[in-house]
């Protein structure tokens, strides 16, 4: 499935969940549901328009236990995944201990969940075995570990610097360096089946971001401003020189964007092109000019581009 618009979201769960008719109250999908597993035979797209933000959902089939190794298609499945921008993690309220399942899965399938890259440099060199430095103080693993898992990888002349508090696991990605880094939030579906007190024990047991009832419509528009959030969109507005600013139709960016990646959305020779531009919102005081295209963007920022 081609990645489109502004993010994409795989909706991941096992058989029966209710993902179909979830794609269906959030996006204008016409996913097939039924009263039976496997209803989903193949990826059902579906576009959820929220803040004038167009994110591709995902319906997947559902996920057996083994899916990693292969199971019902899962390794398909799985690969889905990696190019994702955020994963639902769709949870039976009668079936709690499927988190924890589905979390082995996607963890087995080299995918890091609400995690991010640790921050370990490992330069190879030609001679002088491994030397290892660190910027922090190591509690979940030491210098000798550092050294014989490396050796374990073939790697015996290197320098190594660890920059936060790592275990093996996450020494051992960074070596193998394969593995995709997303963000995720778990939605617990089916609540009006189950009474308050029971409700409550699953909450605890598996502390979802947000508990719904996508067959009664109960929790979707929250559901819709979650996905939101988590992907870390913003809006820009633009503006032409000597004109109001266009506040219809804002462009979508990613929270953490630059004046270089904005002209390089709009244009491949906008970039190379630059002069300055204007921004109000974020800046010091409106209008202020911004020369260098390092400048970080934020939310509801109006932008307008000078070129040479």
């Amino acid at each position: 499935v081609r990645k489109t618009g502004d993010g994409t979201v795989v909706l991941l769960g096992f058989p029966s969940v209710g993902k179909s008719t979830l794609l269906n109250k959030l996006t204008n999908a016409n996913s097939p549901v039924g009263a039976y597993a496997f209803t989903t035979l193949t990826v059902i797209p579906g576009v959820l328009s929220y803040k004038y933000a167009k994110i591709q959902v995902l319906d997947v089939p559902g996920v057996v236990h083994g899916a990693a190794a292969g199971t019902g298609r899962g390794k398909e499945v799985l690969a889905i995944i990696r190019n994702a921008d955020l994963i639902l993690f769709l949870i039976d309220v009668f079936h709690p201990e499927h988190y924890g399942a589905l979390k082995k899965e996607v963890y087995d399938a080299g995918v890091r969940t609400n995690q991010k890259l640790p921050d370990v440099k490992i330069a190879r060199t030609s001679k002088g075995g491994i030397t290892v430095g660190t910027t922090v103080k190591l509690k979940k693993i030491d210098k000798k570990t550092i050294r014989a898992i490396l050796q374990e990888f073939k790697i015996v002349n290197a320098n190594i610097v660890v920059r936060e508090d790592i275990d093996a696991d996450q020494l051992i990605d960074v070596i193998e360096a394969n593995k995709a880094y997303l963000p995720s939030v778990v939605v617990l579906n089916k609540i009006d089946m189950v009474g308050k007190e029971e409700l409550n024990k699953v909450k605890d047991k598996i502390k979802p971001d947000l508990s719904i009832s996508a067959e009664k419509n109960k929790g979707i528009e929250e559901l819709k401003g979650l996905i939101y959030r988590e992907l870390r969109i913003i809006r820009i507005y633009l503006k032409e020189y000597n004109k109001k600013a266009d506040m219809e139709e804002p462009l979508i960016m990613w929270e953490g964007c630059t004046l270089k990646d904005l002209c390089s959305k709009l244009h491949k020779d906008f970039a190379d092109k630059f002069k300055f531009a204007k921004i109000w919102g974020s800046s010091r005081f409106p209008g202020q000019m911004i020369v260098k295209l390092s400048y970080e963007l934020k939310d509801n920022d109006v932008v307008e581009l000078r070129m040479n």
